[in-house]
């Protein structure tokens, strides 16, 4: 039995509409309003879309199950395998004591809340997300600044305002690699397109970041160090996504402001030091110190995450781990069993990529780097279980997060509210981003959204005159911002910052900054479509007739072996450095 997905149920399309956001509505209310729990929000959001769907939408009781079950086994792998292996990895690293000699660290730089907010959540956090992606920069940033003695709410609240700058060039350029097969646009005009939208909130974004956790007064005492820092991730976001490609902006620039600010504090300080009003005074002791032996060792978990993460992202490793550690089925019940409204079946194919997922990645560089911190294996999974046991509820809610979005997508919920939005004429490039929005509020992912309304905003551009390039770069750029309000990137920060339970106040937190960026691209989106169309590159569609070449996986082992010598030389030289007696002080506890 085949079903055919309908976008006007009712006849009349402001009515469909109405119907169409009553569980999106419901959401906002629930965290907003009634405070309520993520993962009973989540779990009430699947009641009211699965009745729509059934009720409204005629989708079958057995279909709307199904698409259910195979979100929520989504939610699973790979979203909660990474979440779970990456609040691992930072637990290994606070109970082998490593983390106490990072905070010195990071306070013999600067005790400052301000920068090291720029520090981590911005600088280090766009990096991560160019290497890993899908969660784990929200996760190991919010849990660093917890660590390091954040308010919770700020430390989970700031990563996920700060992840929305790389979002785009996501996991090695994936999103706008998806948004170039969907559309057919080639992939460098895309990127070229969002490097001249995002830069301008890379530029904004360190200042506003600090705005929120000190207030204006403060951010303007740090105005040098926030200029360094936006100005040099923006440039180096606008040159490498303008003349490399989507690949490698969030690793160029996440590194490079880094650098650019570190080298800075060396010859800049702001006058006082800010920290909480909560909180005690810093107590860095200058009297202490650690040789490089110890430092290395003690930033050895991100090091071998960060040459894990890079190698896993490389195509020629991904598909040496492709051939030989993944399989895929068809969904029973759901595979090619529901046509959208041109009568194409959509196929429901379920990939366990289980060697080349970035939480497998994680988990070996975790394997890896128990030892190196002086931990036992036997403690390793004592911790791991702790590790479970704290996270069971962000499950819960993750994998009932992704069920929801899999119903509403399959039922032609989502393209309800898309139609809507591509009937706005000439004013469609203001309400473009919205769709990117639109589709990661709903799927917590970019690369979904792109996937789910690229081809939409291609077609909905050339029909009003427009460059496509310009729209479906928009759904890119406008999805940044939605990152930080979905529910599935909430539950992950939540998880990691020690606010399970709390969802709702996180997402009040975010979501008002939340309309304020996409404002912001709603804006840019429509004066480069109308007013400065000299910024749109030249470019040629992709030539949809070409072939697929079979991988030459060769390759691929040596790029394995070549890893495998890296990290065997960097244990060994930190083992040799640990092992040297030094004075240490006992911080296990």
């Amino acid at each position: 039995m085949k079903w055919t997905q309908v976008i006007d149920p009712l006849n009349n399309i402001l009515l469909s509409v109405l119907i169409a956001a009553m569980p999106i509505i419901f959401i906002f209310w629930a965290l907003i309003i009634r405070k309520m729990k993520g993962y009973l929000a989540s779990l009430i959001a699947i009641l009211i879309a699965s009745l729509i769907a059934i009720i409204i939408y005629g989708m079958p009781i057995k279909l709307a199950l199904l698409s259910i079950g195979h979100g929520a086994l989504y939610g699973l792998f790979p979203i909660c395998w990474l979440v779970i292996m990456s609040v691992f990895l930072f637990n290994l690293t606070v109970k082998s004591g490593q983390f106490e000699i990072i905070k010195h660290f990071m306070a013999s730089i600067t005790s400052d809340r301000r920068l090291q907010a720029l520090l981590i959540a911005f600088s280090f956090g766009s990096f991560l997300e160019g290497t890993a992606g899908f969660g784990a920069p929200v996760a190991i940033t919010a849990a660093m600044l917890v660590g390091l003695g954040f308010n919770p709410l700020y430390a989970s609240g700031i990563c996920l305002i700060a992840n929305t700058a790389p979002v785009a060039f996501g996991s090695i350029g994936i999103p706008i690699t998806v948004a170039s097969q969907v559309s057919g646009i080639p992939e460098l005009p895309i990127s070229q397109m969002v490097g001249r939208t995002l830069p301008i909130l890379s530029v904004i974004l360190p200042f506003y970041l600090v705005s929120i956790i000190a207030g204006f007064r403060k951010a303007r005492e740090i105005w040098p160090a926030v200029l360094v820092s936006g100005i040099s991730f923006a440039l180096l976001q606008w040159f490498s996504s303008n003349y490399l490609g989507p690949s490698l902006p969030d690793v160029i620039a996440g590194l490079g402001s880094i650098i650019c600010l570190m080298v800075f504090l060396r010859f800049w300080k702001p006058r006082t030091v800010w920290r909480f009003s909560n909180e005690p005074a810093p107590t860095f002791n200058p009297d202490i110190t650690y040789t490089g032996g110890q430092m290395l060792r003690a930033w050895s978990p991100f090091i071998v995450l960060t040459i894990m993460v890079i190698a896993w992202g490389m195509k020629p490793i991904k598909e040496v781990l492709n051939t030989i550690g993944l399989f895929q089925f068809e969904v029973p019940g759901l595979h090619n069993a529901i046509l959208d409204k041109e009568g194409v079946l959509i196929p429901k194919l379920f990939k366990v990529n289980y060697l080349s997922a970035a939480g497998t990645a994680i988990l070996i560089a975790n394997l890896i780097v128990i030892p190196l911190i002086g931990l036992t294996y036997r403690e390793g999974a004592r911790i791991f279980i702790a590790t479970l046991n704290q996270l069971k509820f962000p499950i819960l809610t993750i994998a009932a997060v992704l069920g929801f979005a899999y119903i509403v997508n399959d039922s032609g919920i989502t393209l309800t509210l898309a139609a809507v939005l591509a009937n706005t004429g000439f004013l469609f490039p203001f309400f473009a981003p919205v769709l990117g929005w639109l589709g990661v509020f709903i799927t917590g992912s970019d690369t979904s959204a792109n996937a789910l309304f690229s081809k939409l905003q291609y077609a909905t551009a050339q029909s009003i005159g427009v460059d496509p390039v310009i729209t479906v770069a928009a759904n890119v750029s406008g999805g940044v911002v939605g990152k930080m309000i979905s529910p599935q990137s909430i539950a992950v920060a939540a998880a990691a910052g020690n606010l399970v339970g709390q969802e709702s106040q996180l997402f009040r937190f975010t979501v008002k900054h939340s309309f304020i960026m996409l404002l912001v691209i709603c804006f840019i989106t429509l004066i480069q479509a109308y007013a400065v169309k000299g910024i749109v590159p030249v470019y040629e569609m992709l030539n949809s007739t070409k072939t697929i070449a079979t991988p030459d996986i060769s390759g691929g082992y040596m790029y394995l072996l070549g890893l495998a010598f890296l990290l065997i030389t960097l244990t060994s030289t930190i083992s040799l450095k640990a092992n040297k007696k030094t004075h240490t002080p006992d911080l296990a506890n």
